[in-house]
């Protein structure tokens, strides 16, 4: 089932949206302001009184404003004013992708770019949000495993530019084809559908189109269509900020706090639905971090950023589900709103900037937000590495598991494939444990060994005579005929020291008679 949408269908399809944003519109004043004084009453709540109850009620009441304020951002044309710009589709598709990182070990990703230099003009922020709802659904449309489609090319004309995606996911029942794009109509049982409102209003506001292509249980197909060239606004944003005479750009900062998190979120519009994630996940609030180093930035302060930067390397390291490519667009996005606000500051103090203060502006800030980051790869990747030391040192422990069964005996089972390498290791730990347990006799059982050639064997007898020299004899059981076969065409003997069972219960049975245990 393909749908295709004409100029008509795009404009009655915009015009419905535009009568959903007159409703919302009206009821904002009612009922977003209540709910963001009731968010405000939670947190003094919370600092008094935590509770898991207050979190919860935080986190849903932040979803109801949010669901309200995307109703808003997407059923009002060209509501945003945003300038259009140039957008290299390879570099930004590619940069979306990798937000998805954690998904791709079990999704394969499939890219095919015709021209990595091809360029289209938009606003830039409201394209990656929407390209990003059509791959984000892509993925969750795929339970188990799959594949995920991302191309572009050029049409036939030229004229317009093509983004293909496609997945191998659940599909779309026919009957609901027509109704994507439509405020709160979802085929997910817990979606509000607003991601795709966004989808078809961004597109549609773009001069674009949009053809679907679905069937259940075999896949769906998202072709967006946009014009290379449209006229535009060109530019920087003149933002509505408070200003009063004589502000200082921190205190600038500070009160304009909430509008520099609302330009945060629109520049960053498809990180938006993973800031709540973030923050349970990591206890991470990136909104309120954001403004922690702008206020640092603007007060010069390099021994704390440089601090602060350590410590966030240090929280996003050690949470495995946290995507480094998520907290450097971020970053990225950090750094144009303040340019944004740097900006309408000069504005609105109305004095006149000359080349070389701003120069020298730009390399004082610049030169800061790089210390930042570089201290937060350099923090982020020491902490990495010694958890993948850690992780390394752990599973060469349990690779040589000796079992103690008494004071004086253990057991080695070796199990699957020893090559050179593990055989080697495995060498190095069975000494040094035979050192520090004081071992007099160990149990190698070799039941689970599938292979042994010349240079593991070589390994195996120098276990056996290292252990010999420090005093522990060694009983070798579960010797596989395969293993045995080989053991004869290589020539291997044991020595006279070591016993030989054909059982791992045939060596207790004689070490209990023995009287060892």
């Amino acid at each position: 089932m393909q749908r295709n949408d004409t100029s008509d269908e795009q404009n009655n399809h915009l015009t419905r949206l535009a009568s959903v944003g007159q409703i919302a519109a009206g009821i904002a004043h009612e009922v977003r302001n209540p709910l963001t004084a009731v968010k405000g009453f939670l947190q003094l709540l919370q600092e008094q009184s935590p509770h898991t109850y207050l979190d919860i009620a935080h986190q849903e009441l932040d979803n109801a404003i949010s669901t309200l304020q995307d109703l808003l951002n997407v059923s009002k044309p060209d509501l945003d004013d945003e300038p259009y710009q140039s957008i290299n589709l390879c570099v930004e598709l590619d940069a979306i992708l990798n937000l998805f990182q954690d998904k791709m070990y079990k999704i394969r990703v499939e890219r095919k770019y015709e021209n990595v230099d091809l360029e289209i003009m938009g606003r830039k922020n409201q394209l990656k949000r929407a390209i990003f709802n059509v791959i984000k659904n892509a993925f969750e449309s795929i339970s188990d495993e799959g594949t995920v489609s991302v191309r572009h090319s050029l049409d036939a004309d030229g004229k317009q530019a093509r983004i293909i995606i496609s997945d191998t996911g659940s599909g779309i029942p026919k009957e609901k084809l027509a109704l994507l794009g439509t405020p709160f109509f979802s085929t997910k049982s817990e979606g509000t559908g607003m991601g795709l409102v966004q989808v078809f209003s961004t597109v549609y506001q773009h001069g674009g189109t949009i053809d679907i292509d679905s069937e259940e249980s075999r896949g769906t197909t998202f072709c967006i269509r946009v014009p290379m060239e449209r006229s535009r606004a060109s530019g920087v944003v003149e933002l509505d900020l408070t200003y009063r005479p004589d502000m200082s750009l921190e205190q600038f900062m500070l009160h304009n706090k909430e509008a520099f998190e609302e330009s945060l979120l629109n520049e960053a519009m498809n990180l938006r639905e993973l800031l709540v994630d973030i923050q349970t996940i990591g206890s991470i609030d990136l909104l309120q971090n954001a403004h922690k180093l702008v206020i640092f930035l603007v007060r010069n302060q390099h021994y704390e950023i440089m601090n602060f930067a350590k410590e966030e390397g240090m929280l996003w390291a050690k949470q495995p589900s946290l995507n480094l490519s998520v907290k450097l667009e971020w970053f990225q996005s950090i750094r144009r709103v303040l340019w944004s606000f740097l900006y309408n500051y000069d504005r609105l103090c109305g004095t006149a900037v000359t080349r070389e203060s701003y120069y020298s502006q730009e390399r004082q800030i610049n030169s800061t937000l790089d210390i930042f980051l570089q201290q937060f790869v350099v923090s982020y990747t020491t902490i990495k590495d010694e958890l993948i030391q850690a992780h390394q040192e752990m599973i060469n422990d349990l690779s040589v598991p000796i079992i103690p069964m008494s004071s004086s005996i253990s057991i080695l089972p070796l199990l699957g494939t020893v090559d050179t390498h593990r055989a080697k290791m495995i060498r190095e730990k069975v000494l040094h444990q035979v050192g520090k347990m004081q071992i007099q006799t160990l149990l190698i059982d070799m039941s689970g060994v599938a292979l042994l050639d010349a240079v593991v064997a070589d390994h195996l007898f120098k276990i056996v005579n290292g252990i010999g020299f420090m005093g522990c004899s060694a009983v070798i059981t579960g010797i596989r005929p395969e293993i045995a076969n080989t053991m004869v065409e290589l020539g291997i003997q044991f020595n006279d020291k070591v016993k030989v069972k054909g059982t791992l219960q045939q060596a207790f049975e004689e070490i209990r008679s023995s009287a060892l245990l």
